[in-house]
């Protein structure tokens, strides 16, 4: 089986892991503190928080930013249920922004017909790792005094005008995951990017109990909050796999090319676009079939033949929780269209080309047999 995704470890990772393993700190140690930095350097901002996965990431820099009930945010429906369900979790109701067609991501001309005077937060999500128009987000919540929070979830590695997303050029946050699929891996995940040190302070609370360390062994619990804390073993993997990050992207452009160069004239399927002002960094590579009518068809016959595509992603608002909230069907028709159509190939640095060969004849013979 080709999988659509898997983490890449050589013998440098293992060796920074064994490292610590043999260390006398495996957590709550200084690992994780220069993971921190590393990442804060790499993405050229002031602070990295760093968690045990990309959803503790999102709910404490919510928790953070103060969204509480009666709040709105508003995000896209084309996302994992982290981005919503964290937000949901502190009581606050998600606004959902239909999509481009071209990217997967948020429509931006659409954020103003959506605010309301319960609007506390944008959500942008880099679908794919293809940045949103971060600069048009950012005049929209400023008009209105919004905070942003850019979910980077797919874009570490990904530039916008120049800037490395999670830079914070148009946002006041940004969130990156570690899952083994994703550009760089802790095993699982996730840290907060941000240029406020009263945002940093935060979060450092939240993911450690809402704890404040005292004189000795003194400490006090300023809100009730969980332990969100990741180790030092994750984060020396972490350390290790960042010197790798930009072969990583540099390997999963080149494959993208690939793809575009011998799928791109198919009539049967659409690709999606790199805008002027992206880098992509592509998380993921999804096509959009011709005829939705064959996406499960064509989804079944590839598994079978050894091809590990998969999907992404379902509205959120489609899952039970959300019609529980009151959400139906049709809120977002691009997205609807986008998701009965879309299929992720496999994209990975380890993937082969003659993998990727096998993959777009295989594709091929299904829809253009």
């Amino acid at each position: 089986m080709i999988p659509y995704g898997r983490q890449y470890i050589d013998q440098e990772d293992i060796e920074a892991v064994v490292e610590v393993l043999r260390s006398d700190y495996i957590t709550q140690g200084p690992r994780i503190e220069a993971f921190e930095r590393a990442l804060a350097s790499y993405c050229g901002v002031d602070y990295a928080v760093a968690f045990n996965s990309g959803t503790s990431a999102l709910y404490c820099i919510y928790k953070a930013l103060g969204l509480k009930e009666g709040d709105e945010f508003i995000t896209t429906p084309i996302t994992f249920t982290a981005t919503v369900s964290m937000g949901v979790m502190l009581g606050a109701k998600p606004v959902f922004c239909d999509i481009e067609p071209d990217t997967g991501n948020m429509d931006v001309n659409l954020l103003e017909s959506l605010i309301t005077e319960r609007t506390k937060l944008i959500v942008s999500v880099h679908y794919a790792g293809h940045p949103v128009d971060m600069e048009r987000v950012w005049q929209v919540a400023e008009k209105y005094g919004l905070y942003v929070v850019e979910d980077a979830c797919h874009a570490l590695g990904s530039d916008y005008k120049g800037h490395k997303t999670g830079s914070c050029k148009y946002s006041h946050a940004t969130v990156f995951s570690f899952h083994p699929v994703k550009h760089i891996t802790t095993g699982e995940g996730g840290a907060v990017l941000t240029k406020s040190y009263e945002l940093y302070e935060k979060m450092l609370r939240c993911r450690n109990h809402g704890m404040v360390r005292g004189e000795d062994w003194e400490y006090a619990i300023e809100f009730p909050s969980f332990n969100f804390r990741i180790t030092d073993i994750q984060c020396a993997l972490g350390i290790s796999q960042l010197k790798k990050l930009n072969h990583f992207v540099q390997r999963r452009r080149h494959l993208a090319e690939l793809y575009k160069e011998k799928l791109g004239a198919l009539e049967s399927l659409s690709l999606l676009v790199e805008k002027p002002y992206a880098y992509h960094s592509y998380h993921l590579y999804p096509i959009k079939l011709t005829d939705k009518e064959r996406r499960r068809e064509v989804f079944k016959n590839l598994r079978a033949q050894g091809i590990g595509v998969q999907v992404h992603y379902i509205p959120i608002y489609w899952h039970p929780f959300m019609e529980k909230l009151g959400y139906k069907k049709g809120l977002c028709p691009t997205a609807e269209d986008f998701y009965q159509r879309e299929i992720s190939l496999p994209m990975y640095p380890a993937l082969k080309e003659e993998e990727l060969e096998l993959v777009v004849k295989r594709l091929r013979s299904l829809i253009d047999g």
